[in-house]
């Protein structure tokens, strides 16, 4: 029987990923056969028209039953139930799952389809945060694509195991997981739908474990991937917050902004709000950290307006507006929630920053603690670097200039290899103080004013404040240098032998700098020498 000249040319625009030629000759032609309903559903889903998407494939579905093809009909079901699932339609797509595990049921063999079925019973259990029974299930999704030889299940399957070995923190074997289930990719094995999905996981998987380096490599790759089809809808917003993300780290404030801004728009075009949240939440990040705090308020509350939970990052902001009170309790909570390890190390960074700055010392070493026992094991740099600024800040709140230095020297390295200047110059920024307090004051100039640069260059306005307060900072009611650090070393508890040995004095000058800094400040204690301190910024 022959191919109608209209039909040909569908199939082959397909072929050729031109998916608005695909879906128009396709939704023009008639007499259509299952396979090509199905081809004119995966041209409607990626071009983003849900509707068109949901009647193509239950147009499929029918057309394969009416056939006698009821394998062929449960795939149609599989992607029509995917489509549902995206778009919040939880309750009908679980019925298109529930009727092609029927018809499989009816077959008795086992079959490939069983495969594709298994993919939605691991994303119920992911959502129920069952991680052991999902991650049980994608080895048997990966078995599937073994046996069968199906590069989308295999796929799928590896590229799930990866991320559910992150969530469960064996770090290292997941990553290893994840880089496999590309390799489909980059060859050109994995179908559209397929394949646009396991990018986004595994970018997400990547930003999850702050493996900055792979999440750069493969955001390059999936962009490349969508711009070889100029009419793809579908996963471009999640390319274009992916690509935000790594301009944030890489300072391009401008640029992220522009990818937020646009990813937002994407995805409230498409119906999603859900994942505009994280785009509304990343553009916040941005202007906070250039100092727009009212617009950054306003993108926070509406990722809030979705049900997206922006803490502790919105912690900062609050913190940064003078509301300590409601930002402490918003860590607190979010640190009391049972979360895998992984995701606590994605919130802990922040959770430590608020803490230090209300003064909860003691409560902030204890999460800097949780994440050194982290990452001990993890090869990751990212999160060697967050965890050593986290725990540079908490000894540099203690006192402990020196291992401060050291914690921090290492984060700068790590920083700077991975082309992050706003990180890298959070961290001379405390360099500087740290160098002071040990009495260094030309070394600290030299780095509170490389920080000051780096912050001016990126429009980073309340760093670079804080930068500029550092270096112009007059010491109040006639205090020397000198007296300022032990006056910064008496607020954080230190006694006089301890301060002795972190400065290089002996107690008797110690005892004599006290004296003197009592009198010029006009108090008798310790006590309220330590609340002068935190009244006038000196700690």
């Amino acid at each position: 029987m022959s191919v109608v000249p209209e039909l040909v040319r569908a199939r082959e625009a397909y072929e050729r990923r031109d998916w608005v030629a695909a879906y128009d000759a396709l939704a023009s032609a008639g007499d259509l056969a299952g396979d090509d309903f199905d081809r004119l559903g995966t041209a409607a889903f990626l071009l983003g028209r849900k509707n068109d998407c949901v009647m193509a494939y239950q147009r499929a579905y029918q057309a394969h039953v009416a056939a006698g093809q009821p394998l062929s009909a449960v795939r149609s079901a599989f992607f029509l139930a995917l489509q549902l699932f995206t778009h919040g339609e939880p309750a009908v797509g679980g019925g298109w799952v529930a009727r092609a595990a029927r018809l499989l049921d009816e077959q008795g063999d086992d079959v490939v389809e069983r495969g594709y079925l298994l993919v939605h019973i691991m994303h119920r259990h992911i959502t129920s945060a069952e991680w052991e029974s999902a991650l049980e299930v994608s080895l048997q999704i990966c078995d599937y694509g073994l046996r069968y030889g199906d590069p989308d299940l295999l796929a799928m399957g590896l590229c799930s195991q990866g991320r559910l070995l992150l969530l469960t923190g064996q770090v290292n074997e997941g990553l290893t997981h994840l880089d496999e289930a590309m390799t489909g990719i980059a060859a050109g094995e994995v179908s559209p739908i397929f394949a646009g999905q396991i990018y986004c996981t595994m970018i997400e998987g990547c930003q999850e474990v702050s493996d900055f380096s792979r999440a750069a490599e493969w955001t390059m790759a999936l962009s490349s991937w969508c711009d070889s089809q100029p009419d793809l809808v579908s996963f471009t917003g999640q390319c274009a917050v992916h690509r935000g993300q790594i301009m944030r780290l890489r300072g391009a404030y401008v640029e992220a902004l522009d990818e937020f801004w646009q990813a937002t728009q994407r995805y409230l075009a498409e119906g999603t709000p859900e994942p505009a949240a994280l785009a509304m939440v990343e553009r916040a990040h941005v202007l906070r950290i250039q100092g727009e705090f009212a617009l950054a308020e306003e993108a926070y509350a509406e990722a809030v307006g979705t049900g997206f939970d922006p803490q502790p990052e919105l912690a900062l902001l609050w913190v940064a507006r003078g509301r300590e009170a409601a930002a402490v309790g918003a860590v607190r909570r979010v640190l009391a929630e049972p979360r895998p390890p992984i995701e606590r190390m994605r919130i802990a960074p922040a959770a430590v920053e608020v803490l230090l700055a209300v003064g909860e010392v003691a409560e902030a070493g204890e999460v800097v603690e949780e994440m050194r026992a982290t990452v001990s094991e993890v090869t990751c740099d990212g999160l060697h670097a967050l965890a050593g600024f986290a725990a540079g800040s908490h000894q540099l709140a203690t006192g402990a200039a020196s291992t401060a230095l050291h914690e921090l020297r290492g984060a700068l390295r790590i920083w700077t290899n991975l082309s992050a200047p706003f990180e890298a110059a959070r961290c001379r920024l405390l360099m500087g103080r740290a160098l002071r307090l040990l009495g260094d004051e030309e070394s600290a100039v030299v780095e509170l004013s490389g920080a000051r640069r780096i912050f001016a260059e990126l429009g980073a306005a309340p760093a670079e404040h804080e930068a500029a307060q550092l270096l112009h900072a007059e010491a109040p009611r006639g205090l020397t240098a000198r007296e300022v650090e032990v006056l910064r070393l008496v607020a954080a508890g230190k006694t006089n032998p301890e301060i002795a040995g972190m400065l290089v004095l002996s107690e008797k000058t110690v005892a004599r700098h006290l004296s003197n800094i009592f009198n010029k400040i006009d108090v008798a204690s310790r006590t309220a020498a330590a609340a002068f301190a935190f009244e006038n910024r000196l700690t």
